[in-house]
């Protein structure tokens, strides 16, 4: 039966060792007293006398050795993490060492967070905003304070570039013999409070099945679409659908005033009467005068500027849905309205 090995700490060894050097005993006696063979014990002496010798430390083989091992294990670990980062990187050995040396400082460190500011703000604004909201959006939403003309540097650096506007026709006929309302605004669109003016039209998307009109409701107060409705016909049910839906969302007062164009939907017997139900007073652009109508028609232009001169709409529906979306979440809450700041 093959009798296991002793175990013996550096510590104990080291004991040892100073046993027979310091106080003279022979290796047989300090191997007694120890219960160590001799010849064990005359190893860890002749490896303390050759360690002495041969290093100013002063420190046992043994010890040295575990440390040397200890240290190997230690740079090739650094080495491999440093193959794992470059390959990581893509970077050259060479490449990696010089980044080590040239490490960015405090004003590169900035400059890059303001530039990923910039950045996730145009994601977020889906690259709508021009410098002067994008400037407010950073402020207000991100905490970071950039001056005009560092913003524009920093946008043609990125590549930035917002949504360019298209023109789009009118899709307004006041060819017919209905009452007409007189123009109550006559373009003054400033008011103190919600629910003072709404502002309606109707306005076309295209798709691969044809045409879908869209009738909205704005409120000129805060420039909220208070009501719209979607369909595939220009009828006086559709502006009617629209109106009940805003009347039912806000519950304006009686006095409101209701603008809109000249266009029969809005002249209609069925929507005036709507209009004299719910108590608002009906107000209606000059004829062919677009301006009359300016905050609806900005609406209209917006939405299709930043949304539907991008997309190819396959169906009616996924054009409702993608409007719906960016009525409710994007333009109602999240998007910036140039005359509020």
């Amino acid at each position: 039966m093959e009798i296991p090995r002793a175990h013996y700490t550096e510590e104990f060894k080291q004991e040892a060792v100073k046993l027979v050097i310091d106080s003279g005993l022979s290796i047989a006696e300090a191997g007694r007293r120890l219960n160590i063979p001799a010849m064990t014990l005359k190893n860890w002496v002749y490896r303390s006398k050759t360690s002495k010798s041969g290093a100013s430390s002063g420190r046992p083989v043994s010890e040295l050795e575990a440390e040397n091992s200890r240290l190997r294990k230690e740079l090739a670990e650094s080495r491999l993490e440093c193959e794992i980062i470059k390959k990581a990187m893509a970077v050259s050995r060479g490449g990696y060492y010089s980044w080590l040396r040239h490490r960015p400082s405090k004003r590169q460190l900035e400059s890059l967070k303001v530039e990923t500011a910039v950045k996730a703000a145009h994601e977020r604004t889906r690259g709508t905003y021009g410098p002067e909201r994008l400037q407010a959006e950073l402020a207000k939403v991100d905490g970071v304070a950039i001056g005009r003309d560092r913003l524009k540097y920093i946008r043609r650096k990125l590549g930035i570039r917002c949504k360019q506007v298209k023109k789009f026709k009118a899709t307004t006929n006041s060819k017919h013999r209905l009452p007409v309302a007189d123009n109550l605004l006559e373009q003054n669109f400033a008011v103190t409070r919600p629910g003072e003016v709404w502002v309606a039209d109707i306005t076309y998307i295209p798709t691969d099945e044809g045409w879908l009109y869209l009738a909205g409701i704005k409120d000129l107060f805060n420039g909220e679409i208070v009501g719209y409705a979607m369909n595939e016909r220009m009828t006086r049910e559709l502006v009617g659908t629209a109106l009940f839906n805003a009347v039912k969302t806000k519950r304006p007062p009686k006095d409101l005033v209701h603008h809109s164009d000249r266009g029969s939907q809005y002249c209609s017997h069925d929507y005036q009467r709507l209009l004299k139900q719910f108590g608002m007073q009906p107000s209606m652009s000059r004829k062919g005068n677009c301006y009359d109508n300016a905050p609806m028609e900005s609406f209209f232009g917006t939405l299709k500027n930043e949304l539907v001169h991008h997309r190819r709409y396959r169906t009616r529906q996924e054009a409702i849905q993608e409007i719906r979306e960016y009525i409710e979440i994007f333009y109602n809450r999240q998007r910036r309205q140039k005359r509020l700041g």
